[in-house]
Formats: C-alpha cells, sequence, structure tokens
C-alpha cells in the first residue's frame, strides 16, 4: 500500500509545460515556492517546514535542524508549499515549467524508490515523498561535475515531477555500461549509477574544441535522464548574443530596461 498520496494528472503544452494535477479530498501536493500556475479557489495553500512529508516524524530537534541545514547549504529554503483539497470533490491545480523545457512525471515505486536530480529539477511531487540533499561522494565530480557537491534525493513510493531544458530523454545503463556526456545535461539518475568525472582529452581538444575540460561519466547498472538544453547553456548564448549586439547600453540593448541582462544573469 502507498504511502504518498495517489495523484491525477495531465501534461499540457509542448516546449512551454506545465501539468495540471487532480486532487481528491484530502489529498495534498508539495511544490518548491513559486511553481504554481493556478488553482480552484477550495484549495488550502500552506507553507511548511521542510518537505511536509512527514518522514521526520519521531525524530528529535537536532535531527531535523541538521536536515533544514542541508537544505540552506544547498541553496534551498527551509520551507515548502503545500496544496491541499479541503473539498468533498476532485479539484485541480497546476504548476508552470520556469523556462522552455520538458516535464516529465517518475514513479518513485518503479525506481526503488529513490531518484537523484539535479537541484533545479524538482517541481513538486505528491505528498509522502521527501526532498533530501545528496552530497557527492566523489571530491572530483564535486569539484567539476557541473553540478558540485549537492544534487537533490527524492524519496518515496509516488509521483514527482521533474522539469528541464529542451528535450528530455531516458537512457538505461546495464551494468559496467559507461555513458561520457556534458556535465550540464544530466537531469536525474537511479541510486545505482555511479557518477564521476573525467578530462575531456588533450589540452587542444580541451581548450578549443568548445565543450569544457571535464565530462561527466555514467557507469550502469540504472536509469538516467538527460536534457538538450542545459539553462547555463541557453542562458550563455543570450547573454553573448546581447553582449555583441548591443554593447551594454540600455540605449540600444532591449534588455537593459529590465535592469541589465547581466545582472539578471548575475554576471559582473
Amino acid at each position: 500500500m502507498r504511502k504518498a498520496h495517489e495523484v491525477d494528472y495531465q501534461i499540457h503544452g509542448d516546449d512551454m509545460q506545465f501539468v495540471e494535477i487532480g486532487l481528491d479530498a484530502g489529498e495534498t501536493i508539495v511544490a518548491e515556492a513559486g511553481a504554481m500556475m493556478f488553482m480552484d479557489s477550495t484549495i488550502q495553500m500552506d507553507t511548511v517546514f521542510g518537505d511536509g512529508s512527514d518522514q521526520d516524524k519521531g525524530k528529535g530537534i537536532m535531527d531535523k535542524m541538521l536536515g533544514a541545514g542541508k537544505r540552506v547549504l544547498a541553496g534551498e529554503s527551509l520551507f515548502m508549499t503545500t496544496f491541499t483539497n479541503t473539498s468533498g470533490g476532485k479539484k485541480s491545480l497546476a504548476f508552470a515549467a520556469p523556462y522552455p523545457g520538458k516535464i516529465i512525471s517518475l514513479d518513485l515505486s518503479e525506481y526503488n524508490g529513490q531518484i537523484i536530480c539535479q537541484r533545479d529539477a524538482f517541481l513538486c511531487a505528491a505528498k509522502g515523498i521527501a526532498v533530501e540533499i545528496a552530497f557527492q561522494k566523489n571530491i572530483g565530480a564535486g569539484f567539476f561535475g557541473g553540478e558540485g557537491f549537492i544534487m537533490q534525493r527524492l524519496v518515496g513510493d509516488g509521483l514527482a515531477f521533474l522539469h528541464a531544458g529542451g528535450t528530455i530523454i531516458s537512457k538505461e545503463l546495464q551494468a559496467g555500461e559507461t555513458m561520457k556526456l556534458d556535465t550540464g545535461c544530466l537531469v536525474a539518475m537511479t541510486a545505482g549509477v555511479n557518477y564521476d568525472v573525467t578530462f575531456a582529452g588533450n589540452i587542444q581538444s580541451a581548450i578549443f574544441g568548445g565543450e569544457g575540460l571535464f565530462l561527466a561519466t555514467l557507469t550502469g547498472p540504472g536509469h538516467v535522464w538527460l536534457q538538450s538544453l542545459p539553462f547555463s547553456r541557453f542562458a550563455n548564448r543570450l547573454y553573448a548574443s546581447a553582449k555583441k549586439n548591443g554593447k551594454g547600453s540600455s540605449d540600444t540593448n532591449p534588455l537593459g530596461s529590465l535592469g541589465g541582462f547581466k545582472n539578471f544573469l548575475g554576471r559582473d
């Protein structure tokens, strides 16, 4: 018997997708702040400490504070938002992707109850899914793997929804099978996949090849999900184009009136 709430859903759109979720009476969905698109008037929105999964019941205050501290280190909020259907009939709400890409649904019960994903990929999940922090044990992967030392671990037996840029594809790696990829293209993987980084090749290829100094290596067995357009790559192309055409001036750069595209991207 599932511990997580069983919710219905439909994904709308093509490149700018959103997921519409149907909640029966008493059912709850959990999401990061700012993802909600619309909801029926009888759905109650609340802010909770942690992920609202109730998996920390029985833990002491120090354990709860340690878990909260890990979320802060990962750049996440101490709080998440829950949406509960307080009426007697089925009601709906929707969550939108933050930038062009795809939304996928993963039933964690089909993957031994655990998925590891990049920090920005999580969109929402049925109540009962724990959103934890996964630290990279390999120091090389931590420094050069694109995602740093910290990723997210989703644990439970229900539905979770992830978002990533461009198109998302799924690959199944057999035991000992290795795949190399751009460090930013990894969206998620099952717990059995080994994640590491390797030097891209000779110095000439690394410097002038445009692929960076390091590539990610994933070794099976397990499933991996990849994205065709990491947001960092998309943002860098926009920034380079704006800088070339607008020369940083708000008079010639249409993005200048928004406070400067460089500031938007966090660039100096």
